[in-house]
């Protein structure tokens, strides 16, 4: 198996290029005002086609220098206003006032705009169009879609990107990263997870994606521990519009999905709708998905406000491929899987509602409201064979002289949860130095876990449908925050963001005579942060901020301890700084960040006192990285999107707990300085584009994947290899009459057949007084494609 022991050549290009010559020799300054003629500072100024652009001042002046001679389009753009682009014939320094108009009706951005960061923030994050998800949604899940974005890792239990897909950034895991859709919250509200599979096709109904790594910004829902996800769905359509995407590819892999809308109506109503269907055998065997989805808005839009309810639900069936494959099998059966019962499905349906309004109180305060219903209902099927009676709280079965006290069992275990609440902000722009929001949610979740027999080789008098387990929990969250971003002058902006969050946890745990009995705990969290951004020019500007998050444990870590052995919350502190240069041929980012944490939780391999592995905080460990991002034009057709993340992760002092089969007890081994598991200190991305002809681009992208360890102690012998992968992709576009626009895909992924896994896990004990260790991977497909064609009218 081939496998790179070396960082990819194109990361030592970076400082190359920013040495790349200036050509530019004039000057653009100016005003941008409303109609009113006030002035409009944080307008976003850029010159089309190239890298370079500002943002106005406190006084809404703004300056670009450096710029070469001729043709040239100027865009300008606010929150609220209607864009305006200007065409300029360059040939000495000019000076323009430029006048936005004040939309005719609200828009949707205004929503989000409380808890996502801006260019004032001072905090590393990533913003992803509808036109960047466009190019790669081929039926694979947002994680995946995502996958060239700074610091992130991702996986795929089935090995294709469809079905059950997993996202780390800066090394956190899913659990660790907020995600909110239109600001309210989406994480699993016990476990903290995200689980994109019950969502499918929901890039399709997305106008942007804001990636903020490290602490970010205050947000709604479970703390942002490594970074938050921040996705806004359709914003409005003037124009009524259709389209239609079909994709097909390997192992199966196919998707269908219809997509209108009305556009304005009456200047007040608009109606949105998405149908969509993907179906995938999956890499590994038998690890198929059927996945179907709906998105349904309608919304009424007035020139001070709008209200939109949203209606979206997703139902997906997969078969397990969760145990992965044992590390003895990947060099001879790559696809293999330990379940065989042809059931072995994970099946689940969840419905969102969404009540979002915002209105307009006066030309500087804006209040927003929106309501939520999360209804998720659905079951594992799994085969148990031989196994006992006593599990299930069932007496053995007595036949003639015979007493049977095992048995094959056929299971499921069911979810039904209901989750509900509301989030609002109060925002406000004095149109000078001072912006500001207050804002917050409450929810709660209320989540029954039961477990059912559905059939037994051997049965006695069970009944079919036999419940051997129910589990209730309820948990409240509630968080209010207030952020204020004030410039000092025309240079220098700072920002302060002040949080406190609650959350009560109702469970079935353990207590200290170990028995199931219900319990509670109640935590109060404060997370202030604040920051500042030094611009030096039009072309650079730096900045400096640090953030405090808490994160509770989680549903394990709660229901598998007692009060005695029950872990505590998690701290962190997140120090980030950057610096930002921009010409017309280049933009450069460089972001350090050092995360310190106290109390994270870890697994450790140590029993608990209720018998479970259950995770443990370690006091001390870290994160310190290096983010680098680069956009450069090299030539006229040729362009370069690359990042790279170099890290250092971890844990100060970790001891590591044994199972010794030797004489039944457990052995501790002491470790200082080891890596955190899952944390790469390598992670880069590339994307390189040429547009031979109108309407064609060609992309090579690449992604580069440092080691991992599959635990905490920095052994080699468990850990998951690094990898380099490369794809390419073919667009083609043409605008015929009949439509706005015809676009053909062709995505060739993995095209130098990396054999790699991208996740595992491992269990390590001694037996015959050596440590063994029992590795299991997720492989992911070799060389595969995958091609489509969107038409839209």
């Amino acid at each position: 198996m081939k496998k790179p022991t070396t960082v990819p050549v194109y990361l030592t290009a970076l400082l190359w290029l920013l040495t790349m010559p200036s050509w530019a020799q004039i000057t653009i300054s100016g005003t941008v005002s409303d109609a009113e003629g006030g002035t409009l500072p944080g307008a976003a100024i850029v010159l089309e086609g190239t890298y370079k652009g500002t943002f106005t001042d406190a006084e809404g002046n703004f300056q670009l220098t450096n710029i070469k001679p001729g043709p040239t389009s100027l865009r300008v753009s606010l929150l609220g206003f209607s864009p305006q682009t200007q065409t300029l014939n360059l040939t000495q320094n000019t000076t323009i006032t430029i006048t936005l108009q004040k939309t005719a009706v609200a828009v949707d951005e205004v929503v989000v705009s409380a808890t996502r960061a801006n260019q004032k923030s001072a905090i590393a994050y990533t913003d992803v169009t509808r036109r960047d998800l466009d190019k790669l949604n081929l039926g694979q899940d947002i994680p995946q879609l995502l996958n060239f974005t700074p610091s992130i890792v991702t996986t795929s239990d089935a090995g294709t990107g469809v079905g059950y897909t997993g996202i780390r950034i800066r090394g956190s895991d899913a659990t660790r990263v907020n995600v909110t859709l239109n600001g309210i919250p989406y994480n699993d509200a016990e476990s903290q997870g995200t689980f994109f599979v019950d969502m499918p096709d929901f890039a399709s109904s997305v106008s942007t994606i804001q990636i903020q790594r490290g602490v970010g910004t205050s947000t709604n829902g479970a703390g942002a521990f490594g970074a938050s996800v921040n996705i806004q769905t359709n914003k409005l359509e003037d124009k009524p519009y259709a389209e239609a995407n079909v994709s097909a590819g390997s192992f199966g892999t196919r998707k269908v999905n219809v997509l209108a809308g009305t556009g304005l109506l009456n200047n007040h109503f608009v109606l949105d709708a998405r149908l969509s269907k993907i179906h995938s055998d999956g890499y590994v065997d038998r690890a198929f998905s059927d996945l179907k989805s709906f998105y349904l808005s309608a919304g009424y839009y007035a020139k001070k406000s709008f209200v939109r309810l949203n209606v979206f639900s997703g139902q997906e069936q997969t078969y397990q491929a969760w145990n992965g494959i044992p590390e003895s099998l990947l060099k001879t059966n790559r696809t293999y899987n330990s379940f065989t019962y042809d059931n072995q499905t994970d099946n689940y349906q969840q419905d969102n509602y969404q009540l979002i309004s915002s209105h307009e109180l006066s030309k500087n305060w804006r209040a927003n409201l929106s309501f939520f219903y999360t209804k998720g209902k659905g079951y594992y099927e799994e085969l148990k064979p031989n196994d006992s009676f006593s599990k299930y709280g069932l007496p053995n079965v007595t036949i003639g002289d015979s007493v049977i006290s095992k048995t094959d069992i056929i299971r499921r275990k069911w979810l039904d949860n209901d989750f509900y609440g509301t989030v609002f902000s109060l925002d406000y722009n004095s149109f000078g130095k001072l912006t500001a929001n207050i804002g917050g949610g409450w929810n709660q979740y209320k989540g029954a876990h039961y477990g059912e027999i559905i059939w037994a080789r051997v049965a006695g008098n069970t009944d079919i449908r036999h419940r051997y387990y129910n589990d209730d929990a309820t948990k409240r969250d509630f968080n209010l925050y207030a952020k204020a971003f004030y410039q000092f002058s025309n240079s220098l902006n700072a920002f302060a963001d002040l949080q406190v969050r609650t959350v009560y946890y109702s469970f079935l745990g353990f207590n200290s005579q170990l028995q199931n009995v219900q319990q509670d705990a109640t935590l109060t969290f404060f997370n202030p942060k604040g920051g500042l951004t030094y611009t030096i020019n039009d072309r650079s500007s730096i900045y400096g901020s640090v953030g405090v998050g808490h994160r509770e444990p989680n549903r394990d870590d709660y229901t598998q301890s007692s009060p005695e052995s029950r872990p505590k919350a998690e701290t962190l502190v997140d120090y980030e700084i950057g610096y930002k240069v921009q010409s017309e041929r280049l933009a450069f980012t460089a972001n350090a960040y050092f995360m310190n944490y106290r109390n994270q939780l870890v697994l450790s391999g140590q029993l608990n006192d209720v018998g479970a592995y259950n995770r443990v905080n370690v006091p001390k460990s870290y994160r310190a990285g290096l983010e680098l991002e680069l956009g450069t034009r090299l030539a006229k057709q040729l362009r370069w999107n690359v990042n790279a993340t170099f890290s250092q992760n971890k844990i100060k002092n970790f001891t590591e707990y044994l199972d010794n089969f030797d004489n039944g007890e457990q052995e501790a081994r002491q470790y200082s300085e080891t890596d955190i598991s899952f944390s790469p200190n390598v992670i880069a991305g590339s994307q390189l584009l040429f547009t031979p002809a109108k309407g064609l681009e060609l992309g090579l992208l690449s992604k580069y994947v440092g080691k991992q360890y599959l635990d905490n102690t920095s052994n080699e012998n468990r850990k998951i290899n690094a990898y380099f992968t490369n794809d390419i992709r073919l667009i083609y576009s043409l605008k015929p009459k009949f439509a706005q626009e015809i676009a053909f895909t062709l995505l060739f992924n993995n095209v130098f057949n990396e054999l790699y896994e991208s996740n595992g896990y491992t269990y390590a004990y001694i037996v015959e007084g050596n440590v063994t260790a029992d590795n299991s991977y997720y492989p992911q497909a070799g060389r595969n494609f995958l091609a489509g064609i969107r038409i839209r009218f």
